[in-house]
Parts: structure tokens; C-alpha cells; sequence
């Protein structure tokens, strides 16, 4: 069902853009497609990330509760949940979302790292979507997308931190996180996206060929974009900027 009904099709739509447009080269290709799954997966991943900005907010109050019932677990978890209904925010919608993309974009992954665009596999291609006769591998003239480059690897890490920095709370300092990382599993969670997230995608992209390295970077200017997209719009509905 995955290879049916997710990974041919887009693997298709990727060597369909290939054959037709010869003035493309592959990493352009991969910007491209990595925009639109992107795009047409917005009002998924909009929920998300308003869901994590909202839990955000209200991390305040949430604080505020864990003092206060701190030796009274199920009426903390009881408060817990009574703010999230006050506040008309579903905590577990951003882990709905987040499965639902995963095929997706294990799809696009594999398509871009393991099968690869220089070697087509014609087996699986539909009957309308011609294989192109060469593929093109220079992304703008400039980088071969079939070997590694150090250098957009270090991008790909750089826009990965910047994406943990702008989805992360801004309330953090380093006294909180000394104190309450082994306790906290928030905390912890946040940490390790800031930190050990990047050096995770400095290595995935430098391990791989520049063709992972384009779809991560791609991936995570646009992440960051929407970021930025789901806070304002939740701005011109009067809430505060976390």
C-alpha cells in the first residue's frame, strides 16, 4: 500500500518534472517537489505548529500549576487538562498530524536518498511519464547533487538550529535548563532539538549525497516559514506572540 498509493506516485511526479522540463536540473527538481509536498501539506502541519505555539502561551500557566500541585499528581493532570479545554487547545493534535505526514515524507526521502534520480527505476514508472535521457546532476551549475558536499551539509545543520530556535520557547535560559533537564522532560526535549538535532542532520547530510542535504535544507527553510506564517496569523486574531 505504501509503494501503491504514496511512494510511485510521487516518484513519478519527480521523473514526470524531470522528462518535461529539460531546462531543470535535479536539485532544482528537488527544491521544487519538496515546496509543493510541502505546500499541499500546509493546513496539516498549520495545525501543528498553531497547537505547539498555543501550548506555548500557556506554558506560564502551566508552570504555575506544576508548583502548585506539585505533590498532588492526578489534580496537576486534572488542572492540566482543564486549561487546555479553557484555552480550547487539543494537545495531542500535533502527534495526529505528524503521523499522518510521516509516509509522506519517508516517501520523499527515500525517493531523494536511496533510489536516488541519476539511476530511474523505469519498472514503476505509469505509461504517460517517459524517463528523461539525461538527468542533469549539477544543481545550478555549481554542486554535484550524486556526491557529498561539506558545505551545504553545514547549511542543512545551520537552518535545522535556527528552525529549533524558532519553534522553541524563548523563555529558556541556561540556569532553568541546568536545573530541571534530568527532571523535566520538556526541557530535555527542547534541548536535544536545539543541540543535537543540527549535529543529527549535519551527519545525515554529510553520510548521504548533496541530494539529502538540498531536500533537508529545503524542508527546513520552509518549516521555518511557516512558523513565522502561523504566528502572525495568530497575531491578527488577538493573541500575544509567544
Amino acid at each position: 500500500m505504501f509503494a501503491t498509493f504514496i511512494f510511485n506516485p510521487l516518484y513519478n511526479a519527480v521523473i514526470f518534472l524531470l522528462g518535461n522540463f529539460s531546462f531543470l536540473d535535479a536539485g532544482m527538481v528537488i527544491v521544487i517537489f519538496t515546496l509543493f509536498v510541502k505546500v499541499v501539506l500546509f493546513p496539516l502541519s498549520k495545525k501543528s505548529a498553531r497547537t505547539q505555539i498555543l501550548m506555548k502561551m500557556v506554558e506560564p500557566e502551566l508552570n504555575a500549576i506544576k508548583e502548585k500541585y506539585k505533590g498532588n499528581k492526578e489534580e496537576q493532570a486534572r488542572q492540566t487538562m482543564a486549561l487546555y479545554k479553557e484555552k480550547k487547545i487539543n494537545p495531542f493534535a500535533g502527534i495526529v498530524v505528524l503521523f499522518i505526514q510521516i509516509p509522506i515524507l519517508w516517501a520523499l526521502y527515500r525517493i531523494f536518498y536511496t533510489h536516488g534520480l541519476t539511476d530511474i527505476n523505469t519498472s514503476i514508472l505509469y505509461p504517460f511519464v517517459h524517463a528523461p535521457e539525461m538527468v542533469k546532476t549539477a544543481f545550478l551549475g555549481l554542486v554535484d547533487i550524486t556526491s557529498k558536499n561539506i558545505p551545504l551539509a553545514v547549511i542543512t545543520a545551520i537552518t535545522q538550529y535556527i528552525q529549533s530556535v524558532v519553534v522553541m520557547p524563548k523563555t529558556q535560559n541556561k540556569e532553568k535548563i541546568g536545573t530541571s533537564v534530568m527532571g523535566d522532560m520538556n526541557t530535555m526535549l527542547q534541548f536535544q532539538m536545539k543541540y543535537f538535532f543540527p549535529l543529527m542532520m549535519l551527519f545525515i547530510a554529510y553520510t548521504g549525497t548533496a541530494t539529502v542535504a538540498i531536500y533537508l535544507t529545503t524542508s527546513n527553510l520552509f518549516m521555518i516559514a511557516q512558523e513565522y506564517v502561523v504566528r502572525r496569523h495568530l497575531e491578527k486574531e488577538g493573541l500575544k506572540k509567544a
